[in-house]
């Protein structure tokens, strides 16, 4: 059941639409000075104001104006009730964020409707809210996973390299005792260093392109969750 504050300092008014919106279905709060009403929007917030502009002490304005500064009501519908549909007065309650107004006297009929047509809007807006909330998690997680896999491709890359500086050296020894052959000569030697060398590092290279199909988000993640990449980074 929608909660419903009304702040309305004519007593016999604000007991009409408390018992309108009783018998509508609504659970009704009544405040007969716009101070009263703040505090009981601030302790328990409701779904919708309803709130009169001329009063003592505090006026509509002044009431929108501290409900729309606490993070806790600021978003809360608010309909203004004016006995007189001064365009001036209206312009200035939807400059401080009225969502609506009614024009006293108003029928049954008109203030249910203009209740249930705000809190629609309202329910609405809200899931749009929600929705765009949603996809940004989704979003900023999926970035989270792009940077996990960045980082998990470098620590990969940093390994290979490493290990592709060993044949490399030794292809580079093995070339230079074949052009200063120490004496007795090895040659035949040297050149199956070359060859085992020359063929460790085509398939080092080869793991370098089977890794970026294998790279994969959900790889990743199992990987990290078995530690085996840091295993194989101690290795």
């Amino acid at each position: 059941m929608k909660k419903i504050l009304v702040i309305e300092d004519e007593k016999p008014v604000l007991t009409n639409i408390l018992e309108i919106l009783t018998s509508g279905g609504f659970n009704s709060i009544g405040a007969d000075n716009g101070e009263l009403g703040v505090q009981l929007a601030k302790e328990n917030p409701p779904d919708l104001v309803l709130c009169d502009i001329m009063m003592p002490l505090l006026d509509g304005y002044g009431v929108l104006t501290l409900l729309r500064s606490e993070p806790a009501t600021a978003a809360i519908p608010f309909i203004f009730l004016t006995a007189k549909a001064d365009k001036t007065e209206l312009r200035q309650g939807m400059n401080l964020g009225a969502d609506d107004y009614l024009t006293k006297p108003f029928r049954r009929k008109e203030l249910l409707e203009a209740i249930s047509s705000r809190l629609a809007k309202h329910a609405a807006l809200m899931q749009q809210y929600t929705a765009e909330r949603q996809r940004a998690e989704a979003l900023n997680q999926k970035m989270q996973e792009l940077q996990h896999m960045s980082d998990t491709q470098e620590e990969l890359l940093k390994k290979l390299i490493s290990e592709l500086c060993d044949p490399l050296s030794n292809i580079n020894m093995a070339i230079r005792l074949l052009k200063n052959p120490p004496p007795g000569g090895h040659r035949d030697r040297y050149l199956e260093i070359l060859q085992e060398e020359f063929e460790r590092e085509i398939a080092l290279l080869n793991q370098v392109s089977e890794l970026q199909s294998l790279l994969t988000p959900d790889n990743i993640r199992l990987l990290r969750q078995f530690n085996l990449l840091n295993q194989k980074t101690r290795n």
